[in-house]
């Protein structure tokens, strides 16, 4: 485990850390939580089922098919990748069901990598509207996964772009306070350009 990094992300007091521990063994979690980290991320469903403690705090970070979303709506604090009409309202119906209301982050398709997934800016503002309606769902923010590249000042651009496009929605919805962006290769840019959220796994379990 990577302790020294551990230890410095949980010492900002504005950001949170979230443990991703995909393809890790559930005795893996336990040591991260032991070292202080209390948020973990899953990608996906089945993993996340197979390691779910509610002893925990957990967020679906992965694609999530509407299929799926009846076997973590009420087990994860936080679904951090809706990016679409269908899946917000496959969530609140399931939400419904159970008499909760279940917290969101919208993921934004920021990069211009066909592979990533997210929502094009283009239909954003129509979720966001339609998420307003929906009374069983917590709008909490925005999420993205920038390009995977070398180049910084690309990836710098897209989280300058979400940091912009976040600052514009808290303003208009004050209960939003949510951007959550970063990841192993690009963390530290991120928390430079806004970010107040970071989904970190491999460089967690790298051996310090």
């Amino acid at each position: 485990m990577n302790k020294p990094l551990i230890d410095q992300l949980l010492a900002k007091p504005n950001v949170t850390l979230v443990g991703v521990t995909k393809k890790h063994t559930k005795a893996e979690v336990d040591e991260l939580a032991a070292l202080g980290v209390q948020v973990f991320g899953e990608n996906r469903v089945q993993e996340f089922l197979e390691k779910y403690d509610p002893a925990y705090t957990w967020h679906l970070i992965g694609h999530l098919q509407t299929n799926k979303v009846k076997y973590v709506v009420g087990k994860v604090d936080v679904i951090e990748s809706v990016d679409s009409l269908k899946l917000a309202q496959e969530i609140d119906k399931q939400a419904r069901k159970l008499g909760i209301r279940q917290k969101i982050l919208i993921e934004v398709k920021i990069s211009d990598d066909p592979n990533k997934t997210g929502l094009p800016l283009s239909q954003l503002e129509d979720l966001v509207q339609a998420v307003q309606t929906m009374d069983h769902l917590v709008w909490k923010g925005l999420m993205c996964i920038a390009s995977h590249t070398d180049d910084e000042q690309k990836v710098a651009q897209e989280f300058d772009e979400m940091k912009k496009l976040f600052d514009a929605y808290q303003k208009q919805y004050p209960q939003i306070d949510t951007l959550s962006m970063g990841m192993s290769q690009d963390y530290a840019l991120a928390i430079e350009h806004g970010s107040n959220m970071v989904r970190i796994g491999t460089a967690l379990f790298e051996k310090k």
